[in-house]
């Protein structure tokens, strides 16, 4: 077994003694030299990690610079990035990482091409490829990116054949989209037929914790779901098709990461693994069958509609095959914004799913949402009760709840997104003032510590609750879980 310590390189995957492909940047959420990061954990950047992965598979010498998760100011990742001096550098370019992303692109040297996607690149590209900071920018790539990107560092290959990719006509200064017959099939790589992840690219994971190695692992690419407000709804990804790994092809991940790694712990990141009643089946027989629960415990996203029609056998396996934290995104404690956010699940729901999971032992994190648009202070409030409801449930079960608030904030291309444009009272820019938010009082308060790298916040007041009131709410919420884990 083999883990090297981290290097004093903050780039991670690649061969320094052989020029650089390719850099793959995950931008920090703020300029750290403002403020010093004090959040210790952050999920790896598994989809990053995914790109880098493949292109290395098909000979390129490529790298990942997780500027995030190492802590990094703005200008210490651009030196970074011209001190690599690689052919291309990439960038996932998210809502609240944006700013600093085109920041950080206009400071690298001027023989470096940029090519750039995520959510922020599919719901605005004509805005990124005029935007004078991007003006290198020589690829930005809509959806699902392996196959294409490493046809982009093969320079025997045309940009023009790639479907989804774009970038700008160099004399009409109007965005160009490629795509040739014969190419479409790089817009749904085969989920089973891309190579595992190589962990070398990513930054603390495998990680210990509590006595086990842990790994963040996907099994499936897509939702079928709308909720409004989220970047991964199905509206605001119509390029993307559902697929899901096989079954055997996760088993035979986790025994990899476990033989070679250590690893006895894993959480599935992506939204179907415990979302869709086909993949909870396939899932239980497999690892029924492989005997996972002898040796492994894991952690899964889930939906509460379809947990709730599980049976009772359905649970018990899952408890048996080694299932210890459900994540649930609950967002509400009112009726009616479940209703317009389209959770499709009622609070009877809620109490139902969490009261069976944690009888079986089986830990459940809640996601809850506060000031949602339309939301009055009585809704705000019934979500603030319904948290200290399932705290009180959980007191008396072998299973652990606990929650994570978030102040609500609007992502392009997103249900919501285009529900508050069409009300005519904001605009784009206006929504995508994105302001880093310091709920920890200066660094002082460890309660808010590990919730610190999610504190964003456009300022404006959406619902009945004035922006003052929500985060008061969020802070004491925090606090209180922060108490209950460490009494």
């Amino acid at each position: 077994m083999h883990r090297s310590t981290p290097p004093t390189d903050p780039i991670r995957g690649h061969n320094p003694d052989h020029a650089l492909d390719a850099l793959f940047v995950n931008t920090p959420l703020r300029d750290y030299a403002q403020r010093p990061r004090v959040n210790d954990f952050t999920l790896p950047v598994l989809g990053v990690g995914y790109i880098a992965t493949y292109a290395a598979h098909r000979g390129f010498n490529v790298g990942v610079l997780d500027a995030e998760a190492l802590g990094l100011s703005v200008a210490d990742t651009v030196a970074a990035v011209n001190r690599a001096r690689p052919r291309w550098v990439g960038f996932n370019l998210l809502a609240p990482t944006y700013e600093i992303s085109a920041t950080i692109a206009s400071g690298l040297d001027p023989d470096i091409k940029v090519m750039v996607g995520g959510h922020q690149a599919k719901a605005m590209p004509t805005q990124i490829l005029t935007d004078e900071r991007m003006a290198r920018c020589a690829a930005l790539v809509i959806g699902e990116a392996e196959t294409r990107v490493a046809e982009l560092l093969d320079d025997h290959h045309r940009r023009a054949d790639l479907p989804g990719v774009m970038w700008l006509d160099p004399l009409l200064k109007t965005p160009v989209t490629g795509g040739r017959p014969g190419h479409g099939h790089h817009l749904a790589p085969p989920v089973d037929g891309l190579p595992f992840v190589d962990r070398r690219y990513l930054v603390q994971d495998p990680y210990s914790d509590a006595g086990r190695w842990e790994a963040a692992m996907v099994a499936a690419r897509g939702c079928p779901y709308d909720c409004s407000f989220c970047g991964a709804a199905v509206s605001a990804n119509p390029d993307v098709t559902i697929r899901v790994r096989s079954a055997e092809g996760i088993v035979a991940e986790m025994e990899q990461l476990r033989d070679n790694l250590g690893v006895t712990a894993f959480r599935f990141v992506d939204d179907l693994f415990l979302g869709a009643r086909r993949v909870i089946d396939q899932m239980t027989v497999c690892f029924t069958k492989a005997r996972i629960g002898d040796w492994a415990v894991w952690d899964a996203t889930g939906r509460i509609n379809v947990l709730h029609r599980l049976d009772e056998a359905t649970l018990d396996l899952l408890a048996a095959n080694g299932l210890r934290e459900v994540a649930l995104g609950i967002e509400s404690g009112s009726e009616r914004v479940l209703t317009y956010i389209d959770k499709r699940i009622t609070r009877d729901m809620v109490r139902s799913v969490i009261v069976r999971l944690l009888s079986r032992g089986i830990n459940v994190k809640g996601y809850f949402i506060l000031g949602f648009p339309t939301e009055t202070r009585e809704e705000m409030a019934e979500t603030v009760a319904l948290v200290h409801e399932l705290w009180d449930l959980a007191d008396s079960a072998p299973g652990r709840f606990r929650s994570s608030v978030f102040e609500f904030r609007p992502y392009p291309g997103t249900p919501e997104w285009r529900r508050l444009l069409a009300t005519g009272r904001y605009t784009p820019t206006q929504l995508l003032n994105y302001t880093a938010v310091d709920l920890t009082d200066q660094g002082v308060d460890v309660a808010l510590h590990r919730r610190d790298e999610f504190n964003f916040s456009t300022g404006i007041q959406f619902g009945e609750p004035t922006v003052e009131e929500v985060r008061a709410a969020l802070v004491e919420l925090s606090r209180s879980e922060y108490m209950r884990r460490a009494a």
